[in-house]
């Protein structure tokens, strides 16, 4: 590529010297010359020598051109590389079957493992833990869906989660009665967060979840 390029040039320069010259170029050459050629003897009145010192200054901008596009070409691609490792996204259910089964309630708040992943791009929700960890800092979009059943009517329905970054509640999602034997609720927030903070759902101390059908979720994504 560059020798088709260099003979472009040369093309190029020879038409130049053949429709109008304005005179020697000034100034020392950076061609070598062997000793006692014309060109040696002559280098300023020598048209040759004079297209060939041309060339040699065309042929270093374009090395320089060159090297300064790969450059920008490796950072541009280091950048995107930088940008695929930091995407994050995730969709995960309770159930991995989606049959129908309850959780809780507990003596205290517990972490929800939520068993069914529909998406974790980046994998940064482990699905042994039931914590993100953050990729990076951003804004977050996280949104909590649950659901549960009393198992008969007028039965009492506890159902109530929190989402909760590096053991701290950031929103909650409940639905307490005794008037429904099934219902459900969600909770969509906005977080800005930190590389490296620790997100999860957790199942508040007297509360319990029954999935059928994938009804309890827990999903987030990197807005920006």
């Amino acid at each position: 590529m560059r020798a088709f390029v260099l003979l472009c040039l040369l093309h190029a320069s020879f038409a130049q010297r053949r429709n109008g010259w304005d005179g020697p170029i000034q100034g020392p050459s950076d061609v070598e010359l062997a000793p006692g050629s014309e060109c040696a003897a002559g280098l300023d009145s020598c048209s040759c020598c004079l297209i060939l010192r041309d060339v040699s200054k065309l042929r270093t901008k374009l090395d320089a051109t060159l090297a300064r596009l790969e450059s920008e070409s490796s950072l541009a691609t280091r950048s995107l590389g930088r940008l695929e490792a930091g995407r994050a996204a995730f969709s995960v259910s309770l159930l991995k079957d989606g049959g129908f089964r309850c959780i809780g309630p507990f003596g205290g708040d517990e972490v929800v493992i939520y068993e069914h992943v529909f998406l974790n791009l980046g994998g940064h929700y482990n699905g042994s833990t039931g914590v993100f960890t953050v990729p990076q800092a951003g804004l977050y979009t996280f949104a909590v869906t649950l659901h549960s059943d009393a198992g008969a009517p007028r039965s009492p329905l506890a159902a109530c989660t929190g989402l909760q970054v590096n053991g701290r509640v950031a929103a909650e999602a409940r639905e307490q009665n005794a008037d429904d034997q099934e219902d459900s609720a969600t909770a969509v927030v906005l977080l800005q967060l930190n590389a490296g903070d620790a997100v999860a759902v957790k199942l508040l101390k007297g509360c319990f979840l029954c999935d059928k059908s994938h009804y309890n979720t827990f999903s987030a994504f990197l807005l920006y």
